[in-house]
């Protein structure tokens, strides 16, 4: 992919800056034991690849040898040229970041003993357990408002000439004139920033001041969540927020282990299951807890929500009690109790929890708009400066100068209208009203009323998986046997198979307790009926029933008000039996297996019980579990069947990694090699005969044709499989398997050799399909995005495989596209030769995980967003919600293009804030993406309409509202340079007190706001022809380019309108400001007719209203205008005759351009 861009390393300064940023976010990520490289090491380290040109391969990778003894002599010269050149500039920035430090007084992170029960014996202060979001406190409030409002040069200049009408020699007006617009700006600001602290604060407070039960040695005592500090017992019980991150002790479970909700963390909806400390739940009592000498050993503070390390201590037992605990014991703070009662002991609390490290502080968004205009501000100040100094120049230099220059400036000043910041916060006001009062996105809030422009200039859409495009409700779609494929529509069939198998096998067990003759016989026909294919559909479904980690959950018969229940208070009906997993792929499978007859009635930690279509109970032992990673691929369980005593090895996973696995078969073997092989095939004809396809048989045909439909209609795949052990193989693997988990060293890789030492020969049963389904209409949603040119990027927490189906699913990769899944990649070495293969596709989507991510940022970050952002789509798996929000900044900073942010879960927060434009969905995930976000819509189906038709017409609305109120403001200047120019360069207002402020108001106001209203093409248009949309991400709303046309258009009119008024004005001045100021208020309502597209009702009433309001006025306007004068026949003609000749060539401008070069949303409208 793209051969023209050169894949450089990282040398020098930015070889440097990339080692600072590695070193900084690795010093929070990995574990204890992790040692951080020196500079030198680093150096060391990378000196090869510095001085290798990026496509070398892999031979001359690892061959070329030549250059590592000559580079530190290299490097030492190097570093000596650097002093000399920046070492000042080193030395200079390492005194501000030192200084920095100090002033911060950032506490470093350490691994911590937590005695059980006993906060008091912590050796280190640790932060208190409260959560504050608040931007501001009482004291910095008023200034950090101000502060945000007058960083921009645009207010800041307005409070500058404001200021300075408190000068006497300064003074040209009346003070209200100035003040009052500006007042209302702040008021309104200042108003809108209260409101917001205000509910920050109210939600602060209400979290902090949840009241939880604390253990003591006195018993429970009621505490708030402010006030949990480390060492505390806390009990949590169900349905109730953890309050800080916590290691799980006791549970009112029997099994010794519950639920926990991590939505608000993780973005997964499917609750996890973890498991007490075995020392503290064997206690008889809580009380116990007290009795023994205990603590517990915590790494220090990390990143990472999905790993952890410690050891639970108990001394005073003889020997010493010592257990490992892992990320299965922990209670991450911000995730909820789902099953029973709980008792942790806190090991972080505060900003030290995974909750609160894994989220960005809320930041003032800007939009691209106000920035543009900020600029043009800027040019305008300058212009004024220049217009100044030439009156000034031209006057001669006479008298008091530089008095004369002030008054210049400020006569000038309407340049830059004050209005102008007015306008503008209304106009966004006024959109997102339009946007909430909208039948098509019921529901949609908007939350940041500052940025509603930023969705109609979004080149970048980074969007989370889970509650985002997919419902994650997963449905089962497919059972394939090899020779024949079952799908939802042939339950029926599979119902009856069961039922048949079922009945051959109930005679069988009753025969063996009533004589030997029936066994006999059964045992004769025994091998005709597993051949058959109810005795294979009843091993499948069987299957799939036991190999899982689901867990039956009953809800309590009233509402007690107790949390714990007993087995008699629970109903277990169908009715309110729901199943729980940590994957909600297992959860569809086991719903399935029940809608066809085989239901899985309870489970816990050692047993599982299955009822079959005619009611029989079948129990079984658990006897060991193997849950899925990543690395694997699979899950398998070992079960005894306690009616036959039968021990059977099950196992799931993905078809690659199930291939080797299981025993030889055609059909499976094929699938693996020929569907993407065949896949095109099978798309491009539709159909495939025997001699085009290398299969065997009519079974690998059928195979094939049903995996490759599953593959293609995105449907998660799993094979299933099983093996028949002895007591004596599973008793030399139980015992082989105890030893491996035991060992210090290598825990992992012996336990996973004992493992696959029973993944030999296992019967191949069958393969699933299961579907994640997808929200509403996303497919169509993401296409139009795709046409409207924004770059789509999915940033995911699951896995890789899952993450890569739903990408096809959705059509976030199209059909046709091919898919490179980026190598894992260690270090250095492994991401230069896996950017130079991937450098080499063309047109092809990128998945990538959040390790390799982190080392390709690490070492070629420029590179790597350069060849990333001319993929057509980016699917990035396994990030945490830190690497997301890391995601965002980059594509920023390198692309300088806007980019938004859209998630439904509280492992969003940091991504959608950090984007230039946020978007929460309410869903299941809770609302705090919602809260979070600056849109909040229901679904997301609704993106499109808000993007393309609100963010849109939100853009072109405020560019031309902008340059309107600029050429309003400059249309008084140029008319104020003419005047005193035609009258010896005096520095003498042309209009006075009301005269101005009616100008920018009730005379002008609502005909000039009212082009919020305009649109240039309907919504329907906008939505069938997202092309459109292409063209505001190149800003040709408002550009230079337009802008210098509204300042020509502005000394045009100007000019006219005064030189006008002096030609034909009588013997008196006050007929040139009678005349010219008509003129000037009837021109402006001319030109807002000419600026509009599509004319609004309410357009056409600000347009009489204002002029009705201003003749209105003349008859009060007597300090200004001579009324006797204005009512003659001769000021009629005078004014008309100005104002046709001001705006009558543009009209005929307009005409021959619409007519010669039409716009692009004229052609579609027309």
């Amino acid at each position: 992919m793209a051969d023209r861009i050169p894949l450089y390393p990282v040398r020098s300064a930015a070889a440097a800056a990339s080692r600072r940023r590695a070193a900084s976010f690795g010093a929070a990520g990995p574990g204890p034991g992790a040692e951080r490289p020196s500079r030198y090491q680093l150096e060391e380290e990378s000196a090869h690849l510095d001085e290798m040109p990026l496509m070398m391969s892999e031979e001359g990778f690892e061959n070329d040898e030549s250059d590592y003894h000559t580079l530190p002599r290299a490097r030492l010269s190097r570093r000596k040229k650097w002093f000399v050149c920046g070492g000042w500039t080193f030395l200079c920035s390492s005194c501000c970041d030192w200084l920095m430090n100090i002033c911060q007084r950032k506490t470093e992170l350490k691994a911590r003993t937590v005695w059980l029960g006993y906060p008091e014996k912590c050796e280190e202060k640790h932060p208190r357990n409260s959560i504050k979001n608040q931007k501001y406190n009482v004291f910095t409030f008023i200034p950090g408002v101000l502060y945000e409002q007058f960083k921009f040069f645009l207010n800041l200049y307005f409070l500058v000439v404001s200021c300075s009408q408190f000068v006497p020699a300064l003074k040209i007006g009346y003070l209200y004139t100035y003040w009052a617009p500006l007042g209302f700006v702040l008021a309104v600001t200042i108003m809108r920033e209260a409101v917001d602290e205000f509910r920050r604060f109210q939600r602060d407070k209400e979290v902090n001041s949840q009241l939880y039960s604390k253990l003591t040695v006195r018993g429970k005592v009621q505490v708030k969540s402010s006030d949990i500090q480390v060492g505390d017992l806390i009990i949590v019980e169900k349905n109730q927020r953890i309050p800080s991150d916590m290691v799980f002790l006791r549970t009112s479970e029997k099994a010794g282990s519950c639920f926990v909700r991590t939505d608000q963390l993780d973005g997964e909806t499917d609750w996890k299951l973890k498991v007490a400390v075995s020392c503290t739940q064997r206690l008889p009592a809580l009380g116990d807890l007290f009795s023994i000498s205990a603590y517990v050993y915590a790494q220090k503070p990390q990143l990472d929500i999905h790993s952890f390390e410690g050891t639970f201590t108990r001394e005073d037992s003889d020997p010493p009690i010592h257990e490992s605990l892992s990320i299965e014991n922990t209670l991450w703070a911000s995730t909820v109790v789902a099953s029973g009662t709980v008792i942790g002991v806190v090991i972080y609390t505060g900003k030290e929890t995974r909750s609160v490290m894994n989220t960005s502080n809320p930041q003032n968004k800007v939009g691209l708009l106000d920035l543009e205009l900020n600029r043009l501000t800027k040019a305008l100040f300058l212009a004024l400066i220049a217009l100044s100094v030439v009156m000034v120049t031209l006057q001669g230099f006479a008298g008091p100068w530089y008095r004369s220059l002030f008054r210049f400036l400020l006569l000038f000043s309407y340049i830059i209208p004050i209005s102008l910041r007015v306008n503008l916060d209304m106009g966004k006001a006024a959109y997102g009203w339009m946007i909430m009062k909208d039948e098509n996105i019921p529901g949609t809030v908007v939350r940041t009323s500052t940025i509603p422009e930023e969705l109609g200039r979004l080149v970048y859409l980074l969007t989370d998986k889970t509650g985002t495009l997919t419902q994650n409700e997963m449905v089962f779609k497919r059972l394939h046997l090899g020779t024949v494929s079952y799908g939802t529509d042939t339950v029926d069939e599979i119902q009856d198979h069961l039922l048949r198998s079922c009945s051959q096998t109930q005679p069988q067990a009753g025969g063996n307790s009533a004589s030997s003759t029936p066994p006999r016989k059964a045992q004769a026909s025994a091998p005709k009926v597993r051949k058959s294919v109810s005795s294979r559909v009843h091993e499948a479904v069987k299957a799939v029933a036991l190999c899982h980690n689901v867990t039956p959950v009953y809800e309590a018969r009233g509402t007690a008000g107790e949390t714990e229940f007993t087995e008699a208070d629970q109903d277990f009906s169908d009715d309110s039996r729901t199943y729980q997993a940590s994957s909600p792929d297992e959860v569809a499978l086991v719903q399935w297996t029940e809608s066809v007859g085989l239901t899985l009635v309870s489970r816990d930690l050692t047993s599982m019980q299955l009822r079959t279509p005619s009611g029989q109970m079948l129990t079984y032992c658990i006897l060991q579990t193997f849950p899925f990673t990543s690395e694997s691929k699979r899950m398998g369980v070992i079960v005894r069947d306690t009616s036959t005593a039968e021990i059977t090895f099950y196992m799931k996973g993905a078809d690659v990694a199930m291939s080797p696995i299981v025993q030889y078969n055609d059909w499976l073997e094929e699938e693996v090699r020929a569907v993407l092989r065949c896949a095109h095939v099978f798309s491009e004809r539709g159909a495939v005969t025997k001699a085009q396809c290398p299969f065997s048989d009519l079974e690998a045909l059928t195979g094939v044709t049903a995996c490759g439909n599953m593959a293609r209609e995105g449907l998660r795949t799993l094979v299933v499989a099983k093996r028949a052990l002895t007591e004596e193989q599973y008793q030399d693997f139980e015992s082989r398997y105890s030893q491996a988990k035991l060992s210090i060293h290598d825990r992992t890789l012996k336990v996973a050799a004992v493992v696959e030492s029973l993944e030999r020969e296992m019967e191949l049963l069958c393969l699933t399909g299961v579907e994640d389904q997808l929200q509403a209409d996303v497919r169509p949603t993401l296409e139009m995005l795709r046409n409207a040119g924004i770059k789509i990027w999915m940033l995911t927490g699951d896995k890789l495989e899952t993450a890569t189906c739903i990408a096809k699913s959705s059509h976030l990769v199209s059909r046709t596209q091919d898919t490179h899944i980026f190598r894992p990649v260690a270090g250095r070495a492994d991401a230069h030769l896996e950017l130079n293969a991937f450098r080499r596709k063309q047109d092809c989507a990128l998945v990538i995980s959040g390790d390799s991510l982190e080392v390709c940022l690490r070492y070629y970050e420029r590179e790597f967003v350069e060849l990333a952002c001319q993929c057509p789509a980016v699917v990035c798996c396994r990030c945490s919600p830190t690497q997301k929000a890391r995601i965002v900044k980059l594509l920023q900073r390198r692309t300088g293009r806007r980019t938004c942010a859209i998630g439904d879960g509280g492992n969003d927060v940091s991504m959608i804030q950090a984007a230039d434009c946020g978007i929460g969905i309410e869903g299941k995930e809770g609302r705090q993406a919602s809260l979070a976000a600056d849109f909040s819509v229901t679904q997301f189906r609704h993106v499109g309409r808000l993007l393309m038709v609100h963010g849109r017409s939100s853009y072109t609305r405020s560019a031309a509202l902008g340059q309107f109120v600029m050429h309003r403001g400059l249309i008084l200047s140029t008319m104020q340079a003419v005047f005193s120019s035609v009258f010896y360069f005096a520095s003498v207002p042309l209009y006075q007190g009301f005269l101005m402020v009616g100008y920018a108001t009730v005379y002008t106001m609502f005909p000039v706001f009212s082009l919020v209203l305009d649109q240039d093409v309907k919504p329907e248009m906008a939505m069938l022809y997202p092309e459109l949309y292409k063209d505001l991400t190149k800003g040709r709303s408002l550009s230079f380019k337009t802008f210098l046309v509204w300042v020509l258009i502005s000394i045009y009119q100007g000019g006219i309108l005064m030189y006008g008024a002096l030609v034909l004005f009588e013997s008196e001045f006050v007929h040139v400001v009678a005349i010219s100021f008509t003129a000037l208020v009837l021109t402006e309502l001319l030109m807002v007719a000419l600026t509009v597209r599509t004319w609004h009702w309410l357009m056409v009433v600000a347009e009489l209203l204002s002029l009705s309001c201003y003749v209105a006025s003349l008859a009060f306007l007597n300090e200004y205008f001579d009324v006797a004068f204005i009512t003659t026949v001769t000021f009629v003609w005078k004014v008309s005759a100005i104002t046709g000749v001001s705006c009558l060539p543009l009209y005929v401008l307009k005409y021959v351009k619409r007519k010669l070069s039409p716009p692009s949303y004229s052609k579609l409208s027309s």
